[in-house]
């Protein structure tokens, strides 16, 4: 018997008693996430983090304080009954563990990796609050995420109970998170649900944007074969606003209902001299070639087109900056830049996407930006001309604004530059959909039950939000589906 099991065989018979104190709980070290080996996973795209051993889920769900105010439910953008699930956990049933997050959330698996619980349900924490530490929070996305994997593990593939056929039918626009919620939700009511994917292959951000080495592509599969044995039909490689538009749908091909889920895939750049060079990518591009066309398979088959670069320089600060940066770690570069024009500190990346970065060999250029990007005689890349900045005062965002130091100009060689500094609103929508109220951004605006100005119509996600995260996705595809079940009551 290892320590660990010895620890929790002693905590558990003391949890039996009703003797397991708070300061018990508290002396319990916060269980670390098992990953792959740091060199080893440089040349793989296999998932890095593999997960929790029973052993390590239940000792970290001791952990949890049971607090009958639940603050960390109120970080939750979709309610899970978050003390319930872990109790259930520290219990060893695993299976009523499961039942409970399925309440709440559909993508339990997706959620567990890649939700940035930090700064949602753990960041309110009381046990990180007690040591003035979110790192020592219980580590609520782990839990969810090794329930999730024991679900899969035992082949747990039950379908929701579907209500009797209603003769409404709804079209759901982009199978991503939130389209996901919204397909499964309104389907549940018994309307008939027609999903419209742009791709060739279904899963939005999820598949074409995060790298399988965060979030295997076979998960996120299983998740659209369950809504495909719900009855839900998916057609893909149609573009809504091109193939047809949302007004046709309803007039023509009498869809009662339309939520709109196409995500912020208009990527932003920089509008600095040499952007046009060969080398260039935005990180949207980058990702998409890499992931959802599969060129981590050259070689092996796959033939899509993309720079097998020695030298990368990827711009910003964010999770899609840490993706592709470990992206073209994986890709075969031997030197990848993070130019980014803060300090740490002030990166929205997730921490553990940063330490993963820092691990795997990425050369972090903070307090940086790049000027110009340069080019030889033959328009392709060969070096990025940065600033070096300093940190002012708070600008809207909260964080301190950089400022350039005059006359601190350097260059670096590369031979590949990808822009991730964020994503704004592809325009098709609005341009296509008569009386449909955009902000200034482009983003559809909706009222709390995520209703846009068009009877029937709906939208969430990143169309509305902006940039945000899969679970801010969810929660908003949760709030359109009973929006969009009631109007169909009374319609």
């Amino acid at each position: 018997m290892t320590d660990q099991e010895k620890l929790l065989q002693e905590l558990l018979e003391k949890h039996k008693a009703g003797t397991l104190k708070p300061a018990d709980r508290y002396a319990i070290p916060p269980q670390l996430m098992p990953a792959q080996d740091e060199i080893e996973r440089r040349s793989n795209v296999n998932e890095v983090a593999t997960g929790y051993t029973e052993t390590q889920a239940r000792l970290e769900a001791l952990r949890c304080l049971q607090c009958k105010n639940a603050p960390c439910v109120q970080g939750c953008p979709v309610k899970i009954k978050i003390k319930e699930f872990i109790a259930e956990i520290a219990d060893g049933n695993f299976q009523k563990a499961l039942d409970i997050i399925r309440e709440n959330s559909l993508l339990p698996a997706v959620c567990g990796r890649v939700c940035p619980q930090e700064v949602q349900c753990q960041l309110p924490c009381t046990v990180g609050k007690k040591f003035k530490d979110v790192n020592k929070a219980v580590s609520i996305g782990r839990l969810e995420r090794f329930v999730a994997d024991w679900g899969r593990a035992q082949h747990d593939e039950s379908i929701p109970q579907i209500a009797a056929e209603t003769g409404k039918k709804v079209a759901v626009i982009g199978s991503g998170p939130g389209g996901i919620v919204v397909a499964t939700d309104v389907r549940r009511a018994g309307h008939d649900v027609t999903i419209f994917e742009a791709f060739h292959k279904t899963g939005g951000v999820m598949v074409y944007g995060i790298p399988e080495f965060r979030l295997p592509k076979a998960l996120v599969k299983e998740e659209i074969d369950q809504l495909e044995k719900m009855g839900v039909k998916i057609v893909c490689n149609f573009v809504v606003g091109r193939t047809k538009s949302i007004k046709q749908l309803m007039d023509e091909d009498g869809f009662d209902a339309v939520y709109i889920g196409v995500g912020a895939g208009l990527p932003m750049f920089m509008s600095i001299e040499g952007e046009h060079l060969v080398g260039v990518y935005s990180a949207n591009e980058y990702l998409t070639r890499a992931n959802l066309m599969r060129a981590y398979d050259f070689g092996k088959g796959a033939d899509t087109p993309i720079a097998m670069s020695k030298r990368v320089a990827v711009v910003g600060g964010g999770n899609v900056a840490m993706d592709s940066a470990r992206t073209a770690v994986r890709l075969g570069a031997e030197k990848v830049y993070l130019v980014y024009r803060r300090s740490e500190k002030e990166m929205p990346a997730r921490v553990e996407e940063v330490h993963h970065a820092k691990e795997e060999g990425i050369e972090f250029h903070l307090l940086q930006n790049p000027k110009r990007i340069l080019g030889n005689a033959e328009g392709v890349v060969t070096a990025i001309e940065c600033l070096k900045y300093e940190l002012g005062e708070p600008d809207s965002s909260g964080r301190r604004r950089p400022v350039p130091i005059e006359g601190s100009e350097f260059t670096i060689d590369v031979d590949t530059v990808i822009i991730a500094i964020g994503n704004g609103a592809n325009p098709l929508i609005g341009q296509t959909t008569p009386g449909l109220e955009l902000n200034k951004w482009g983003n559809i605006i909706v009222d709390d039950n995520c209703k846009t100005a068009i009877d029937g119509v709906y939208a969430g996600g990143d169309i509305v939000l902006g940039a945000a995260t899969v679970i801010l996705a969810m929660g908003q595809g949760r709030t359109a589906a009973a929006a969009i079940n009631e109007y169909l009551k009374n319609k």
